[in-house]
């Protein structure tokens, strides 16, 4: 007999996955790929959203003829801050422009100077100034630096709306991808900001459906419920709404070490813009108050730096455990010795300077530094708040330097860890789930783990 399951695509910038969950969100199957980037017409990088399109039909239509599955259900989660333009037609105008693609000083000046002050604009709209990190800024770019394709636009679509789209021919918004630093959403009146009616930018907007609701699609002879996909952060976050009822943070690590309170309470104010806090939404629609941290992004460029230095294998520093003599050496004395390549921190040298004559030391330092960032990015997210319970998932999760650091530095927090091969995939498929979740969820499925600060560190 085969089994039930529901089916997730669950895409990042360099993953992309593919899932089966039975009705006990267990999962039955999985397979990854990962697909070369092309360029825009500025020779920019970006995804290949053929590629994208390509893979997925082909996996949902291999895995709906496995005789031992039943495909019952569909959503989509992928990484924010990415659109795609579609016309009238469905069919795609535009690249997926790459998120990290710099626009020129003329473009913020022009919208700060219709739309501005800056920080007042931030705190209603929760996003801070991050350039194509704000889709409402890409948006605003794509109208007047791209006009005569601008006026082929139908509908912008976040990315897991677009692949919602691809299967099921209806354009939708959703809250959890219009609230995630677009610069769109005015948190004071609960709806778009009024420079998006002004702009007309709301005219290429689909409209906002529930996170939850799925509709039913004929799709090659089988009808399939099929969701309308969520933003990846709000989808790794819903396990923990749905399980824990006592306030938390969670740290959601990778390429990006987002930092999650889903416990916000009103406006973001101006210190919370001056340590660079911004707003998530939930899927109901209210806010979450995120810092970001480009961690993994930088962690890879040293560690490569790193394993250059010393000679060793590009894999060997997955193979260093914490070490108390090691950590009590460097903090002695500690003075940051990195050069931030992709982030920028508070004393860091001109270059970087390696004392060391073992990885291992250098790692360590790594590392600190590191961590002292995400202890900074922590404290920024909770703000005047008190919240005790600190969730750590992703990437680093089992880097076991990282997360005897951060117990050591967070020590008034109790913090756990969870696995992070999940993550925002089995959000999806709970979110269209309609089931409800209890306490031992994330012990059951995310393989919880307790840890406490070394006694002696």
């Amino acid at each position: 007999m085969k089994t039930k399951v529901t089916a997730i695509f669950d895409i990042g910038r360099t993953n992309k996955k593919f899932f089966l969950f039975d009705s006990d969100f267990q999962e039955v199957y999985r397979e990854y790929t990962n697909l070369e980037e092309i360029t825009d017409e500025d020779g920019y990088p970006t995804e290949d959203v053929a590629a994208i399109e390509k893979w997925a039909k082909a996996v949902l239509e291999r895995m709906m003829a496995a005789p031992d599955f039943d495909i019952v259900s569909l959503n989509f989660s992928c990484y924010g801050a990415s659109l795609v333009h579609i016309d009238e037609n469905g069919e795609v105008v535009a690249p997926l422009y790459n998120y990290m693609k710099p626009l020129k000083d003329e473009i913020y000046e022009s919208f700060y100077g219709k739309y501005g002050p800056l920080n007042e604009f931030s705190r209603t709209t929760g996003s801070l100034k991050m350039g194509m990190l704000n889709t409402g800024m890409h948006l605003y770019w794509f109208k007047y630096s791209r006009p005569e394709v601008f006026k082929k636009i139908k509908y912008s679509l976040h990315l897991p709306q677009y692949l919602s789209y691809l299967f099921t021919g209806v354009a939708v918004g959703d809250y959890t991808g219009i609230g995630c630093h677009t610069m769109l959403w005015d948190f004071e009146k609960n709806d778009y900001h009024d420079w998006v009616f002004q702009e007309g930018i709301d005219k290429v907007l689909p409209p906002i459906v529930p996170t939850e609701k799925t509709i039913p699609v004929e799709y090659i002879g089988k009808t399939i419920q099929m969701g309308p996909g969520i933003h990846d952060s709000s989808s790794a976050l819903l396990p923990y709404i749905r399980s824990i009822e006592e306030p938390f943070l969670l740290v959601s690590t990778g390429t990006w070490s987002i930092s999650i309170n889903p416990f916000t309470e009103g406006m973001l104010s101006l210190k919370d813009i001056k340590n660079k806090s911004f707003f998530n939404m939930r899927i109901d629609g209210s806010p979450v108050k995120v810092a970001s941290l480009f961690l993994g992004n930088e962690y890879k460029l040293q560690v490569k730096a790193l394993s250059e230095h010393f000679k060793v294998s590009k894999e060997y520093h997955r193979t260093v455990k914490f070490d108390q003599e090691t950590f009590f050496e460097i903090n002695k004395d500690f003075e940051p010795m990195f050069k931030w390549i992709s982030i920028s921190g508070p004393n860091e040298p001109e270059k970087t300077q390696i004392p060391y004559n073992r990885f291992e030391h250098a790692y360590h330092q790594l590392l600190l530094e590191l961590v002292l960032l995400q202890v900074e990015s922590i404290n920024s997210a909770i703000g005047d708040q008190t919240i005790k319970r600190l969730y750590i998932d992703g990437g680093f999760s089992d880097n076991d330097v990282y997360i005897k650091l951060l117990s050591h530095y967070l020590r008034n927090m109790k913090l756990r860890t969870t696995d992070s091969s999940l993550g925002s995939a089995l959000g999806a498929a709970i979110v269209i789930s309609g089931q409800s979740l209890d306490a031992k969820f994330l012990k059951e499925n995310y393989g919880l783990k307790k840890h406490k600060p070394h006694k002696t560190i």
